[in-house]
């Protein structure tokens, strides 16, 4: 992050708070005027600093009441075959993230569901049948206590 430049990063900063502010309102808060800072702006998204701007959805005002973490650990043949899992895992639109991890797992999921009972079904029905899987094991999040897509940008 070294070539970002005190705007760029205040840039950065103010996006991941509100991502619909205009460049206009954008440059005001950062002390730029309007084309110098949607210069910058365009730079961050080609450098892909900025990868997407989106709107953070309550995920309950949505009907997904359900937070799941899985740790997924694949067999030997499994591991051979990893495009072959996270193409997979990218088709389910009920995992949010998926990490490889070192270690005695090799994936964390996030997922989101309906309720427990909706989980279960997507348990069963789809992610142990996926090809190499040995072992899930599922925590639910009780609450959330903290939650942000905010990088600590300094």
């Amino acid at each position: 992050m070294t070539d970002l430049d005190p705007f760029e990063k205040k840039i950065l900063r103010e996006l991941q708070q509100d991502a619909s502010l205009t460049t206009a309102e954008l440059a005001e808060r950062v002390g730029l005027s309007a084309t110098p800072c949607w210069r910058r702006i365009n730079r961050l998204e080609q450098d892909g600093y900025i990868r997407a701007r989106v709107a953070l959805v309550d995920r309950r005002k949505v009907g997904l009441n359900a937070h799941i973490f899985a740790q997924v650990k694949l067999n030997a043949h499994g591991r051979a075959n990893l495009d072959e899992f996270s193409a997979a895992i990218r088709d389910f639109p009920e995992v949010l993230d998926c990490f490889v991890l070192m270690g005695s797992t090799d994936f964390m999921l996030r997922i989101v569901a309906k309720d427990i009972d909706a989980y279960e079904k997507f348990f069963f029905d789809r992610l142990s049948k996926l090809p190499g899987v040995q072992e899930i094991n599922s925590t639910v999040a009780l609450s959330e206590i903290k939650s942000t897509s905010a990088l600590p940008i300094a």
